[in-house]
């Protein structure tokens, strides 16, 4: 039991990295790049498509870029249109200049720090792009996105150079992303936890309420059913106390 558990733990981990690493890609990896993370996992051909399948279908391409506004509904592609005019400078930067300011910015230059964030914004959306249809709003992504960039650029002293901190921008943008995209991933697990508890206390008062002929008490159901008076009262809060069989004593008075 314990090897399944850790073995589970490895893939989820190595699933993790090689999604890290085709983000810092341009949302791409190689094929070959899959192999070689899971090479220790000793996965057969069959199992190694499925995951070449699975990253396909969470919008990355395998060998090539995918299409970044695929999973982007209607709503979602026009506020992305508004926020980009929204942020468009004419300030193009050489390779040179950019590097200039970002090193002003790690000395700790206000008005440097403040370009580097508008520099910086398109690529808040751009991130955000990769990162929708995974259970989070664009706006939203973009929103954690621009206020990790905002910290980051007050955290560049402690970068060694102009390259360690661009990349310590990016790596803040993507984590704050995807932690949003967890915390709602955890809320949406629990909402349907919830629901599938209403559901079953529904089904467990409405029995109870036949066979004796009128509404149930939420006490009356904990006695019968195999629930706590707790999870009862629980499932009647989520649903409104929209259980019909339950007296709850809202209906009484009402």
């Amino acid at each position: 039991m314990g090897e399944v558990m850790d073995q589970e733990q490895r893939f989820a981990a190595t699933l993790a990295e090689v999604k890290k690493l085709a983000a810092k890609q341009g949302n791409r990896i190689g094929e070959e790049q899959v192999r070689d993370a899971f090479s220790d996992m000793e996965f057969d051909e069959k199992q190694l498509r499925m995951v070449l399948d699975y990253l396909r279908a969470q919008k990355i391409g395998i060998g090539e870029p995918a299409d970044p506004d695929v999973w982007l509904s209607e709503e979602e592609r026009s506020y992305l249109a508004v926020w980009l005019e929204s942020i468009r400078t004419s300030e193009r930067l050489s390779a040179g200049e950019k590097e200039a300011l970002i090193l002003s910015a790690m000395a700790g230059d206000a008005q440097a720090k403040e370009r580097l964030i508008r520099l910086f914004l398109p690529h808040v959306a751009d991130m955000a792009r990769l990162y929708a249809g995974q259970g989070a709003l664009l706006e939203d992504l973009i929103g954690e996105g621009n206020v990790a960039l905002a910290m980051g650029a007050e955290m560049l002293g402690a970068a060694q150079d102009a390259a360690e901190a661009e990349g310590l921008l990016g790596s803040m943008i993507m984590e704050a992303m995807e932690k949003h995209i967890a915390e709602n991933a955890r809320e949406r697990e629990a909402g349907e936890r919830m629901a599938r508890k209403v559901n079953r206390v529904a089904d467990a008062a409405r029995e109870l309420a036949e066979s004796l002929g009128r509404k149930v008490s939420m006490q009356e159901l904990a006695d019968e059913a195999e629930m706590t008076l707790l999870e009862i009262m629980e499932a009647v809060k989520f649903s409104g106390d929209a259980i019909e069989d339950i007296d709850t004593g809202e209906n009484r008075r009402g």
